[in-house]
């Protein structure tokens, strides 16, 4: 790993897509609607089961107990958990619809349960919910099923009946360990409590443990932030996700519960990035790509090594480039050529599924040149370089003609040491990596005006 200075974070701190997609999900349209998508879902069907792309299922629980001021995730905090029962009956009634359209039985190799919080179900609520998703998909033996948990929502009981449901990969929030920074946040979770659940899931054998920190909190300053890294290295997660926090309070209601005042200064933002990296470098992670770190047997960093990394809505990913079915409020998903996102509000979600129709509400059917830079964009991403000649062959273009203006600014890029231009590709370099995003925006068609850019997270 390179040595990342302040300096040179500070000269590529501008925004830009995650690209968990392309294109990014500011361009889908209402126009698309469940006609589509319904289309989208008979042609996968009628695909012959040699030729249909691998299959992944996402299930969005947007339950939380207690709101985390931070966050800018679709929720619903209550604490009535008999809303939880009538939010799993029309999953199952959506659940319904796609198998009408797609075919019951189709083979998932990936299950992933995000939120709100997951783990705000009761282990009864879980049970049916996997029963449910089991009987009409055939969740493939060696399959990846992952959770987000909050650790102040599951003990060592509930590890078990996780286990015992199939899945063999956690996620745990943990953004910051300092009880001052926890307190301003409105997240309360002592260390101790995170360490103990992570022997215990080791113990019980979850294949890998993720946690999750944010830089930038209210109160957090580079040495407090030093003080919960080193507790990080000491837990030993086998992967790391670490983000900036976005201060958006006009886009997002909870974070006008954070004082202004207490966020640290942009140089000190820069300077606790800036000492992570070489923190998670020490304790031996590493820098898979953007903000994910893991440790070197682990997965995901094989996959980077053996050029097999990939990339959907959850992040980086090991499975390979795979359909993914979206179930629940305002889930992502995509089918074929096609983007689509359901309902964002629980009365529409509910109204939609009254009447029989899949709550899609938006969505996108890529053009052809969509998917020719998505797949320049991808390999960026993923496998930090490409050949010309496969892009050519792939999609019959000549593309240093295709992208003849992109390849005038790939020589700024290379003039600042991001980036190697050959005449059969090109390849980011070790300090590219960790700006890999500003690499891959100079194919984005969307951005050419500065001002869509805004509505993007820092790259950094």
């Amino acid at each position: 790993m390179v040595r990342i200075t302040p300096e040179l974070l500070t000269r590529f701190d501008v925004p830009g897509p995650r690209y968990t997609s392309y294109p990014t999900a500011d361009r889908f349209v209402e126009a698309f609607g469940s006609a589509d998508y319904v289309q989208a879902l008979e042609m996968r069907r009628d695909v012959s089961p040699n030729r249909a792309m691998p299959l992944s299922v996402y299930v969005h629980i947007p339950f939380c107990e207690s709101l985390c001021y931070y966050c800018a995730c679709n929720k619903i905090i209550t604490k009535h958990p008999e809303q939880a029962l009538v939010y799993l009956d029309y999953l199952a009634r959506e659940v319904a619809l796609h198998v009408k359209h797609v075919g019951k039985g189709q083979p998932v190799s990936q299950l992933h349960l995000g939120g709100g919080t997951p783990t705000f179900l009761s282990d009864a609520q879980l049970k049916a919910l996997v029963a449910m998703l089991k009987s009409n998909f055939n969740i493939v033996p060696g399959g990846e099923c992952a959770i987000e948990v909050d650790p102040r929502t599951v003990d060592a009981h509930r590890l078990s009946v996780l286990a015992d449901l199939g899945f063999n990969r956690l996620s745990l929030g943990v953004q910051d360990f300092d009880p001052k920074v926890q307190e301003a946040v409105h997240r309360i979770q002592p260390a101790q409590q995170v360490f103990d659940l992570v022997a215990q899931a080791r113990k019980i054998g979850f294949e890998s443990i993720n946690v999750d920190l944010i830089y930038g909190l209210p109160h957090q300053t580079p040495e407090s932030f030093d003080r919960t890294l080193a507790q990080i290295n000491a837990l030993r997660p086998d992967r790391i996700a670490l983000y900036a926090y976005a201060h958006l309070p006009a886009r997002f209601k909870p974070q006008r519960r954070i004082i202004s005042a207490d966020l640290p200064m942009p140089s000190e933002k820069v300077a606790m990035l800036a000492r992570s990296l070489a923190s998670l470098k020490e304790a031996g992670y590493v820098y898979v790509g953007m903000d994910h770190f893991a440790l070197s047997d682990d997965a995901l960093a094989i996959a980077k090594r053996q050029g097999r990394l990939h990339r959907n809505f959850q992040g980086y990913s090991t499975q390979p480039d795979c359909d993914l079915i979206a179930l629940g409020v305002s889930a992502i998903g995509r089918v074929g050529a096609t983007y689509s996102q359901n309902a964002k509000t629980l009365s529409e979600y509910y109204d939609l599924i009254d009447q029989s129709q899949l709550p899609v509400v938006r969505g996108l059917v890529l053009s052809r040149d969509d998917m020719i830079r998505r797949a320049v964009i991808m390999a960026i991403m993923c496998q930090g370089q490409l050949q010309f000649e496969s892009i050519n062959l792939a999609w019959l273009i000549d593309f240093k003609s295709y992208f003849k203006s992109e390849m005038t600014h790939l020589e700024e890029i290379q003039s600042q040491g991001l980036l190697e231009v050959s005449d059969a590709g090109i390849k980011v370099t070790p300090i590219g990596w960790f700006f890999v995003r500003g690499v891959a925006m100079s194919f984005d068609r969307y951005l050419q005006a500065n001002a869509n850019r805004t509505r993007f997270s820092k790259i950094i």
